[in-house]
């Protein structure tokens, strides 16, 4: 899902820039719930207020609602069937690519520097390594680009 909100929130309809996009994935990665219906909340409440956050959270829901209800009517019948088995790693492959796509868009649009580097291995070392809350993860990189810019600003003082 998050690479087809930023394709079609950024690039298509272009009601957000890259940056919003990323921080609404980030605050959506914090908040309960699902990071696709959180971010499609930030992005309806910043276009049409009140009412474009609850459409556009029911616009994220709605199909999914619809597709899973339908699937888990029949999966049962057809999960052992061989042709089903490997649709499934073939998707996990495809949502595994849609996924590096995203973290390259991202990678150029958010690491402008050394300090963002040095943020994002300390925040891959952080979530591969020790069992850490994306909630601490997200808080850490707050703080530490927060502190890194007061630190960049006083040196140029």
């Amino acid at each position: 899902m998050l690479p087809l909100i930023q394709k079609e929130v950024v690039e298509k309809e272009k009601w957000a820039t890259e940056e919003d996009v990323m921080n609404y994935f980030a605050v959506g990665q914090c908040s309960p719930g699902v990071i696709a219906v959180n971010t499609a909340t930030f992005v309806g409440h910043k276009i049409k207020k009140t009412m474009g956050g609850i459409f556009a959270t029911l616009g994220v829901i709605t199909p999914s609602v619809i597709i899973i209800t339908i699937i888990a009517m029949f999966l049962r019948q057809f999960a052992d069937v061989e042709a089903v088995e490997n649709a499934f790693n073939g998707i996990k492959i495809a949502v595994a690519v849609l996924i590096l796509n995203a973290v390259i868009k991202f990678w150029k649009s958010g690491i402008k520097n050394v300090t963002g580097v040095i943020i994002f291995a300390v925040t891959v070392a952080l979530s591969l390594f020790f069992d850490l809350s994306s909630v601490y993860i997200v808080i850490g990189a707050v703080a530490t680009g927060i502190i890194m810019g007061i630190c960049r600003e006083k040196v140029r003082r």
